[in-house]
Formats: structure tokens, sequence, C-alpha cells
């Protein structure tokens, strides 16, 4: 038996699916949060260069458009675990 056999008889490149998923879901995930931070971060420097006492909200707005990609990255690992 080689070594890219599993017990069940199925061989380690039949199981692509999870890992094809899980690629997809990060970069997808790493993209959307690089074009939402591009677009708030763009906004919150607009509102702190009229109004600087704003800047703990805009860095929540920015803060939550970056957790997008650790969502993505979540769900990678959670497909790569069940692979």
């Amino acid at each position: 038996m080689s070594a890219d056999v599993m017990a069940a008889g199925h061989t380690v490149a039949a199981n692509w699916a999870p890992y094809v998923g899980a690629g997809i879901a990060v970069a997808g995930a790493a993209i959307a949060a690089g074009i939402a931070v591009a677009y708030t971060g763009a906004a919150a420097l607009a509102a702190l260069s009229e109004r600087p006492e704003l800047f703990g909200r805009a860095m929540v707005i920015v803060g939550l458009a970056e957790g997008i990609a650790i969502y993505g990255l979540i769900i990678g690992i959670i497909l790569i675990g069940k692979a």
C-alpha cells in the first residue's frame, strides 16, 4: 500500500474539496476586508481631519471591517479541521 492511501481506501488527493473551500473562504474574506478597510479608513481620515475627537469611534468602525478577515480565517480553520 502506498503512503498516499488512507485506511478507508481513499486517496489523500480525493479529499481536496475542504482545502479549496478553506482557501476560497480565507481569500474572499481577506479581499473583502481590504476593500472595507480602504473605504472606512478613508472616511475615518476625512472625519478626523475635521473633528479629531472622533478618533475612538472611527477606529472602532475600521476594526469592525478588519473583523471580516478574522471570520474568514475561522471558517477556513473549521473547514480544514473537518477534512
